[in-house]
């Protein structure tokens, strides 16, 4: 057991030396996906199966920037069969979504849907409907982009459960994030231990018809290596291929 806690500490430690270039405020990493589950089948009739994906992150870099920009652009090789995006703003600590957006487009299929929050008013503006509705009060809001972050800056203190809500299709739902089991991970000839993490349905209250995994590196960079998205007919997993910058691990200092 020894030789295998002492491996995995090895291998977190190498991703500190893993790909670091470009822009000291941006984060890029590239990843490829493909629909898993049991009736992703039938969800392959509408949704190409595989493909690639990009999450990028934009820190502040001038005086007048004061907000952290975060997308992730789901595509099929080559882009021509549609995409599916998610963009969400947060301040500059990461501790309050912004602004949370969401598109596809496969086919004939396409949505798209913005909404902007107005801590002061406590309002969530809805663009997509024109409308404006309360913000629950005390909650923290966070979408799947802001989880991811959340996750990011907290994993070494994530021990149990930790109660929160995902905002997602102007509505809010009680989740859960919890750790879930270490795993190692290949990015070329490096191994990295990862943290895994997911985000499920809380009790009570409306049931979230989504769910999501991530598996962070053991280090401080917490590169998300596996990105699990789930939903009610198969799950949609985004697999770390090449990293771009370590602007994460400057921004969290």
């Amino acid at each position: 057991m020894a030789g295998v806690v002492f491996a995995l500490a090895a291998a977190a430690a190498s991703a500190a030396d893993l790909n670091c270039h470009g822009p000291s405020n941006v984060e890029e990493f590239h990843y490829t996906w493909r629909l898993r589950g049991g009736m992703s089948w039938i969800a392959g009739l509408v949704f190409p199966t595989s493909g690639v994906g990009e999450l990028k992150t934009s820190y502040p870099n001038t005086p007048d920037d004061h907000d952290i920009n975060s997308s992730l652009l789901i595509t099929s090789v080559g882009g021509k069969s549609g995409f599916y995006v998610y963009e969400s703003q947060m301040d500059a600590t990461g501790q309050k979504t912004l602004m949370t957006y969401h598109a596809y487009s496969w086919g004939k299929k396409w949505r798209k849907e913005r909404t902007v929050f107005d801590y002061i008013k406590r309002l969530a503006r809805i663009q997509k409907e024109n409308r404006v509705k309360p913000m629950p009060d005390g909650t923290d809001l966070r979408d799947i982009l802001t989880a991811i972050h959340y996750l990011r800056q907290n994993a070494d203190k994530i021990h149990g459960p930790v109660e929160t809500t995902i905002y997602s299709d102007g509505k809010e739902y009680p989740v859960i994030f919890r750790p879930a089991e270490r795993r190692v991970f290949a990015i070329g000839p490096t191994r990295v231990a990862a943290l895994g993490f997911e985000i499920v349905d809380a009790p009570g209250g409306r049931k979230w018809p989504g769910g999501m995994k991530v598996w962070l590196s053991e280090d401080p960079r917490r590169i998300p290596f596996e990105i699990d998205l789930q939903q009610s007919m198969a799950s949609l997993e985004l697999d770390l291929k090449s990293i771009e910058s370590c602007a994460f691990l400057q921004a969290s200092k």
